[in-house]
């Protein structure tokens, strides 16, 4: 499997190069997530030798155990925790992971500020939902100036961007307007911020089937994984 993580960590790169030049962008500006969301360390360490710097998780309890084996082996890679979180797990993720995707609350914020060990500072992206589903996480369009200004406010959280996860479709171009929108809603906010945030440049989107249109609308982190890893176990 190792060869194989290795090919198409090739095949992605690719294709994030052949985005950028279609989009005119640098492909230094677009950062690789591997999402190893059901795969086990050997997979994570299999990916770190073919050059993959940077992970995401999608559940605390499952990152802390890939984390803390890993770790036993001398590997630390950088953690982004990508998925729903419940404020009874923010220590966990406040512990491990450099930075987290999907802020969505008053309240989460207020937690992790409580969780982040002291001297560390967490890097932020607010989860819009931006499809407006009401099965999805995600903060309401509304929301975002709120939860903004809460995170600048804090001396241990730093706010890089905003993060959506469109509805689906086998179509990779049914996700250019969620991409579109997300990019006008942080222009919007950049607006509204005064001075703006310097920082404040980042969008978390796209994933294995639609990372090209994410790139072409501005993503600054694309978030892969079945291209990576191929498909995961059901259920």
């Amino acid at each position: 499997m190792k060869d194989t993580i290795k090919e198409r960590v090739k095949v992605v790169m690719e294709r994030i190069e052949r985005a950028c030049e279609k989009a005119k962008r640098d492909p230094q500006e677009v950062k690789l997530i591997a999402v190893t969301k059901q795969f086990g360390p050997e997979v994570v360490e299999s990916a770190m030798e073919a050059g993959l710097t940077d992970f995401g998780e999608n559940y605390a309890q499952e990152l802390q155990k890939k984390a803390i084996a890993l770790a036993q082996k001398g590997l630390e890679p950088r953690w982004h925790f990508i998925g729903a979180l419940q404020t009874n797990k923010a220590k966990i993720v406040a512990r491990i992971c450099d930075s987290i995707h999907s802020i969505d609350r008053e309240g989460l914020v207020w937690e992790m500020q409580k969780r982040i060990p002291e001297g560390k500072v967490m890097d932020c992206f607010i989860e819009v939902n931006i499809g407006d589903e009401p099965q999805k996480s995600g903060a309401s369009e509304e929301m975002v100036l709120e939860l903004a200004s809460l995170i600048l406010s804090s001396k241990n959280m730093r706010l890089l961007g905003l993060m959506c996860v469109p509805p689906f479709s086998d179509d990779p171009e049914a996700s250019r307007p969620y991409f579109r929108k997300l990019r006008n809603l942080e222009w919007q906010l950049l607006e509204k911020l005064s001075p703006p945030p310097p920082l404040l440049r980042g969008l978390s989107m796209g994933m294995s089937h639609d990372l090209e249109v994410a790139i072409e609308e501005g993503a600054t982190v694309v978030r892969i994984g079945t291209a990576i890893f191929g498909e995961r176990r059901k259920g």
